[in-house]
């Protein structure tokens, strides 16, 4: 069973604050995630020398000529919605409060 004391582990790993209720709320679905996830103990699943193992292949393209630094630099600029000299202008997403 979940403590209070480990919810607060895990939300100090995940780096959010959790108040008391919160704590309390999340003590008592952790508890139901862990339940859940235990029924992956019961399946039946191959042992040892039973299991399916897929054909291993390599999924990355050819290398080749890389294309030349550039190329396609002021194209893709000329379609931005704002720049300052060489550098493209963003909306800030991320703040620091």
């Amino acid at each position: 069973m979940a403590t209070v004391d480990d919810v607060k582990k895990l939300a100090a790993l995940a780096r959010i604050r959790l108040g008391d209720k919160e704590l309390e709320k999340f003590t008592k679905e952790f508890d139901a995630i862990l339940a859940y996830v235990s029924q992956l103990e019961k399946l039946d699943l191959p042992k040892g020398d039973e299991r399916v193992v897929p054909p291993l292949h390599n999924v990355l393209r050819e290398d080749g000529e890389p294309t030349p630094s550039g190329t396609y630099t002021e194209k893709l600029a000329s379609q931005f919605p704002a720049r300052e000299g060489d550098a493209l202008v963003v909306k800030q997403v991320i703040t620091h409060d």
